[in-house]
């Protein structure tokens, strides 16, 4: 649906439908993801087992893809199986490189320019997992976190060559998200209570310093409106287990005590500011709404984001 707020309350239709069936149709596909570049202006919509289709904002169809393409005889895209191979993530825009990455359900990873629906490169990931996280550097690196290897990859995004990769600790679930900051830092968080950053060359350094033995972090960390620092929170459990089988480590934890948010710079190391919930950091929350909801390091770390903002 596309929303256009300066029509709520008005005698015009705030919400029409911008993508699907016409009326009386049956619908011809689920829809992935999908994303949006002001840049270009254009919507960007992966629909299961039919491709990706770039429209103009005023829902006019530019172009569309599939995951195979065929050119001067050869297949391009799904080389492992083309029957049940399709676009299995949401577009991804790398706003300074005019390019979108996809994955597809054989662990192959996808550039394609935004103008067009030629692909760039095409690079087959299956030997790491068919499952993981793009996120977009806007610095000339394109990044893939693999949940069950605990990997963070950098590509080069003209080649989508690996530039180097790195482990982190247990990841809470195969959605963890990690955020780039505005110096070309990656930072996701751990079960095992740190928050891994790494530098564009792939330096690590892991916050807090000292160890947090009865510490999780479950929730993805959110970037700060300056760019260049980040928001994690730890939740501090009274029960935490820690076992290795075969290659992996896996955590336990049980009952969570309270949470403990913190402001930091990646680039620099600095920490701006620690604070407990509940403790002293709940005096923040007595004028909002939020005092009546249970504890949920997601929505409170989405508070704290949206209530500050670093200025350098």
């Amino acid at each position: 649906m596309k929303i256009n707020p300066s029509n709520i309350g008005t005698t015009e239709s705030a919400a029409e439908v911008f993508f699907g069936p016409e009326p009386g149709q049956e619908v011809s596909g689920e829809i992935i993801g999908l994303s949006v570049s002001t840049s270009s202006s254009s919507v960007f919509i992966n629909v299961k087992n039919r491709g990706l289709f770039a429209y103009s904002l005023d829902g006019h169809l530019r172009w569309s893809a599939g995951p195979v393409l065929y050119r001067f005889g050869y297949r391009q895209g799904c080389k492992q199986n083309v029957k049940d191979c399709y676009f299995s993530s949401i577009p991804v825009i790398d706003r300074c490189e005019a390019s979108i990455y996809m994955s597809n359900t054989e662990g192959e990873i996808y550039s394609l320019s935004v103008r067009s629906p030629q692909f760039k490169w095409i690079q087959d990931f299956s030997s790491f997992d068919k499952v993981f996280t793009i996120t977009p550097g806007n610095n000339g690196c394109l990044y893939v976190t693999v949940p069950v290897r605990v990997l963070v990859l950098a590509l080069d995004v003209t080649t989508g060559n690996i530039l180097w990769q790195r482990n982190t600790g247990p990841l809470s679930t195969t959605e963890c998200a990690p955020v780039v900051d505005s110096n070309g830092w990656i930072s996701i968080g751990s079960l095992d209570g740190f928050l891994y950053s790494f530098s564009p060359t792939g330096s690590l350094k892991k916050f807090p310093r000292a160890a947090v033995l009865d510490s999780v972090v479950q929730v993805s960390p959110l970037l700060d409106c300056s760019g260049y620092a980040v928001y994690i929170s730890q939740t501090e459990m009274e029960e935490k287990i820690s076992h290795v089988t075969g290659e992996y480590t896996c955590i336990s934890a049980l009952k969570p005590r309270n949470v403990v948010f913190t402001m930091l710079a990646p680039s620099t190391g600095s920490t701006y500011w620690s604070e407990s919930y509940p403790g002293k950091f709940s005096s923040l929350l007595v004028e909002t709404d939020l005092q009546n909801f249970v504890l949920d390091e997601s929505v409170l770390l989405a508070f704290v984001a949206a209530s500050t903002c670093l200025e350098i």
